[in-house]
């Protein structure tokens, strides 16, 4: 604080704010000034203060400091401009000291007593806003207006009562009434919303509950219900539905579902559990009616007549797998056998399988014994591509580029052939390992029996594109085709059928028994062994006789 400034005790409002009467600060300064200028004496006596009077006459020490002041200040002809907050205003008491041109002479009447004027302006510490009727505030001042949504309005407003804002009710009755309307209002509004949040809450309960006890009845309905099914054999329509190599159940019954057979995969998993021979469906194209309960279509994709599929058996050559092909299409007979031709460096052939000069068919030897989808408006590329395919996983799971080196061949593509002479010439599982034995024997260098000759009737039946076990000796011996095992040593060029895994396996373990020779000896199904040369024309003779030949 400044010397001029405020002393320790209680101060006046400050003159400035407007409260304080009607006029500003500045309008008063030049009666402030005069007033003060008075003798003491006569200011106590003229000036009738309304408010505080006792505090006013017994003025502090900080208050006669700012008198002196102030009259130090007239003296010198210096007019006060001093601010609020500067500290060196004086304390002025109420009212407006007589001047000169006061027209009541000094004695002003008391403007606070009667009920029409406002109430007498409060010390800082205890001022508070006007409160004024709401028609009458200023934009400042106004309270802001309540939501009067319908949704939220309880029909209880001021204008309803009779009473417009220009009433001739008192005002402070009237701020009373709007306040106890507001109250109320609050109260109901505050009801209405939370009656509106708890029906919320039990919308969301009810509907939370709903939810569970659906999703519960599906999550017991998929472990412990029946699965929805279809009831009889089907319909009058048919559909063709592919299964693809090794689909399980589920994968089985979604094609299904998908194409409108069944009704439901659990139910066609179900149906095939308890069918005993329910695991053995197959991979192929099934002609299969819609809507068709589940135990009916598994017992239908049981029976061969409900599949469209192609099915390779060990041991055919490439020829017959192509005439079956085009049938299967409905396409032109030799259609197949062109594409083959023309288009196998692009069917998926290892390298291991591709470059061998001589060769009559490349495929031969890929087409491997399965069952293959194959229905009409597919490619003949798109069938031989699949069955490429299988046999390069089939070969691969044999090892058939790891197990030739042991066997004293030169790569995967002569085990191959091996196993496709052996496919060609035997008829049971023993007969494949001591033929594959046969063949090892005769491949070797030190073979004196036969010099290398394979002989082979089954090679020259490649040869010929036939099927005979009888065939001349004159015959044989004059052809010098490379796939002639009678007239060329070794093996022949490529495979001469598709062999199957039995005679694969046979290739890769023959037995270490010594056979040199073997003849089917009922022309048909009974094959015999031989280890010398001796021994076979023994088998021979009775070949001969069982034809009735001398």
């Amino acid at each position: 604080m400044t010397g001029y400034g405020r002393g320790s005790g209680s101060e006046p409002w400050h003159p400035e704010d407007p409260l304080y009467g009607d006029q500003g600060w500045r309008g008063q300064q030049a009666d402030a000034q005069q007033y003060y200028q008075q003798p003491q004496a006569q200011h106590q006596q003229q000036h009738q203060a309304p408010y505080g009077e006792q505090q006013q006459h017994q003025a502090p020490y900080g208050e006669q400091q700012q008198y002196q002041y102030q009259e130090y200040a007239g003296q010198n002809g210096q007019q006060y401009d001093g601010g609020w907050d500067s500290g060196q205003q004086t304390a002025m008491p109420y009212g407006t000291p007589p001047g000169p041109a006061d027209p009541y002479g000094g004695q002003r009447p008391d403007l606070y007593g009667t009920p029409e004027a406002y109430p007498p302006p409060q010390p800082p510490g205890r001022r508070r806003a006007p409160e004024r009727p709401a028609h009458d505030e200023p934009q400042q001042y106004r309270e802001p207006e309540e939501e009067n949504h319908p949704f939220f309005s309880d029909g209880d407003d001021d204008r309803d009562e009779g009473r417009g804002p220009g009433g001739d009710e008192p005002a402070g009755t009237r701020r009373e009434r709007r306040d106890q309307s507001k109250k109320s209002k609050k109260t109901k509004k505050r009801k209405s919303r939370n009656g509106v949040a708890c029906l919320v809450v039990a919308l969301v309960l009810v509907g939370g509950a709903g939810g569970a006890a659906y999703f519960g009845y599906q999550f017991w309905q998929s472990r412990f219900g029946e699965a929805p099914d279809f009831e009889g054999t089907g319909t009058a329509e048919t559909v063709q539905v592919e299964i693809p190599q090794g689909a399980g159940g589920y994968e089985i019954a979604a094609i299904l579902v998908k194409n409108g057979v069944v009704k439901s995969q659990g139910a066609f998993v179900s149906a095939q559990d308890k069918n005993p021979r329910g695991k053995l469906i197959q991979a192929g194209v099934y002609i299969l009616k819609k809507e068709m309960s589940a135990a009916s279509a598994v017992d239908l994709m049981l029976q061969p007549s409900s599949r469209n599929s192609l099915v390779i058996p060990e041991g055919k050559r490439n020829s017959w797998v192509y005439a079956e092909i085009d049938k299967r299409l409905g396409v032109k007979s030799g259609t197949t056998a062109t594409v083959a031709e023309k288009k196998a460096a692009n069917l998926g052939l290892p390298e291991w399988a591709t470059g061998h000069p001589e060769v009559k068919d490349p495929l031969e030897g890929f087409l491997f014994p399965a069952s293959y989808p194959v229905a009409k408006g597919a490619k003949p590329e798109d069938v031989l591509k699949k069955m490429v395919a299988r046999a390069n996983a089939e070969y691969g799971k044999v090892d058939l580029e790891g197990k030739y080196k042991g066997l004293g061949l030169k790569n995967p593509w002569e085990l191959l052939t091996v196993a496709s002479l052996v496919q060609a010439e035997g008829k049971t599982d023993d007969d494949f390992r001591r033929m594959s034995e046969v063949v090892y024997n005769r491949l070797k260098p030190t073979n004196s029996e036969t010099n290398q000759l394979l002989q082979f009737d089954s090679a020259f039946n490649y040869l010929q594109g036939e099927s005979n076990i009888d065939i001349s000796e004159s015959e044989i011996n004059s052809n010098q085709d490379p796939y002639n095992t009678y007239t060329q040593r070794g093996l022949t060029p490529g495979p001469i059928s598709n062999p199957g895994l039995v005679a694969l396996e046979a290739a890769m373990n023959p037995t270490k028994d010594g056979w040199m020779y073997f003849v089917a000896t009922d022309g048909m199904n009974k094959t015999e062994f031989a280890k010398t040369h001796a021994e076979f024309l023994k088998l021979k003779d009775k070949f001969n006789d069982s034809k009735g030949r001398d």
